[in-house]
């Protein structure tokens, strides 16, 4: 900094000393003046103005003030100085400690930053790796495919050209025989051109190609591990045939209200195979036959695997009709007929095994509901086929608790029988 400061104006005409020159210099001696009294040395100490005075100083402004001797108050101020000497040296401790910290993470931050781009970049290339070889082998797929395919085109288009080389000289044959031979030679030939011919009518061939060209590329297909990466991606060769799609269900064609009832739509392709993947249009439709303003919206769960779940809860009874649609057209058995029964009808007697039922028929026996059975066995006194020794609901008869009533108005019912069982 010496030869700037020498350049520069303001700093031109200050002396420079060399350190060693001055190391022995000390202000300890020097006596210092008061400013404001320039003859008066700087003795005392005023304690409310925080500042060193001299006599003169005490004597005008800082007359009222308490003051000391200088020696009388530095252990004082110099204990509390060294105090916050000792605070600030821990701070500055503190704060070197923080700053070397901070390099040491700064260093860490770029090594690991530089570590992980190593990794970034491998995983980038093995990524790159595992998506072209993955390209070359749907490529390679793709080509065996188009190869099959073409392969079976040829074959039907050699076996048909043969047919139709082997129809034409028959046709020929015959036309020639017809137009230009005599009646002997017709009868004569006879038997061996109709023999020819009906063979030749009775071989069977497709009228279509044997193959189309339903060759599709699914991006989001899961196409599975490629060099340790999942990959995605599939050339499909399925294509779903509504005509061939079915429905399956326990409980297809019928249904009960306000209850949750729900089939299954099975989707192949033009050969029948199961298609193994979802995504197609199923749309389904189920409507009121007699209330046209009534309908159940269904709800279609994709399953992923080429079947799909169709769930509704129909609110009115009665006769509905259900289409479900696969790209527009109808499915198997679609449209077809839903019959919706009413909600489940509870029971209103009870589940027992009556004394009747159980004694075998005694004459008698009284049953727990209060019905009566003189004569023997009978029935079991509630109006329908009895059950002996076998629970069953006192109001319709049914054997399986679980099950509905089947019955119409129990107390009725009963009232009656027990009023037929009296007059018996």
């Amino acid at each position: 900094c010496l030869l700037p400061s020498r350049r520069q104006k303001k700093t031109a005409s200050h002396a420079v000393t060399e350190l060693e020159d001055t190391k022995d210099c000390s202000q300890a001696g020097k006596l210092l003046l008061c400013p404001s009294h320039p003859t008066e040395e700087l003795r005392l100490f005023c304690e409310q103005c925080d500042q060193p005075v001299c006599r003169d100083c005490i004597l005008g402004r800082h007359r009222q003030h308490p003051c000391d001797f200088t020696g009388n108050v530095i252990h004082r101020h110099g204990d509390a100085l060294r105090k916050l000497l000792k605070n600030t040296q821990q701070h500055v401790g503190i704060l070197e400690d923080v700053l070397s910290q901070i390099d040491d993470m700064g260093s860490a931050v770029r090594s690991r930053a530089e570590a992980v781009a190593t990794e970034i970049c491998l995983f980038a290339s093995g990524y790159v790796r595992a998506i072209e070889e993955h390209r070359d082998r749907l490529l390679k797929q793709l080509e065996d495919l188009k190869v099959q395919k073409e392969n079976l085109l040829h074959l039907q288009k050699a076996q048909l050209q043969q047919l139709l080389l082997d129809m034409r000289t028959g046709v020929e044959f015959t036309e020639h025989l017809l137009m230009s031979g005599s009646d002997l030679e017709i009868l004569i030939t006879k038997g061996v051109v109709s023999s020819r011919l009906t063979k030749l009518n009775s071989i069977a061939y497709n009228t279509h190609p044997s193959v189309d060209d339903r060759i599709q590329f699914s991006p989001q297909e899961r196409a599975g591990q490629c060099c340790g990466y999942e990959v995605f991606g599939a050339v499909l060769n399925k294509v779903v045939d509504p005509a061939r799609c079915t429905l399956r269900g326990e409980d297809l064609h019928s249904a009960r209200q306000n209850q949750l009832t729900a089939f299954t739509l099975l989707c192949n392709d033009t050969t029948g195979e199961r298609m193994g993947q979802g995504g197609e249009a199923v749309r389904v439709t189920i409507t009121h036959k007699d209330k046209r303003d009534c309908a159940v919206k269904p709800t279609v769960c994709d399953n992923g695997d080429g079947t799909y779940c169709i769930s509704y809860s129909p609110e009115e009874p009665g006769l509905y009709a259900v289409s479900v649609c696969v790209k527009g057209q109808h499915v198997q058995g679609s449209p077809f007929t839903l019959v919706v029964k009413h909600k489940f009808r509870e029971h209103q007697g009870v589940f027992h095994c009556c004394t009747f039922c159980s004694s075998g028929g005694q004459k008698a026996a009284r049953c727990a509901c209060g019905g009566t059975m003189p004569g023997g066995y009978q029935g079991c006194g509630h109006g329908h086929k009895g059950h002996p020794g076998c629970h069953h609901w006192s109001c319709c008869g049914q054997v399986k608790e679980s099950l509905e009533c089947l019955g119409g108005a129990p107390s009725d019912t009963s009232s009656r029988s027990l009023l037929r069982t009296v007059a018996l």
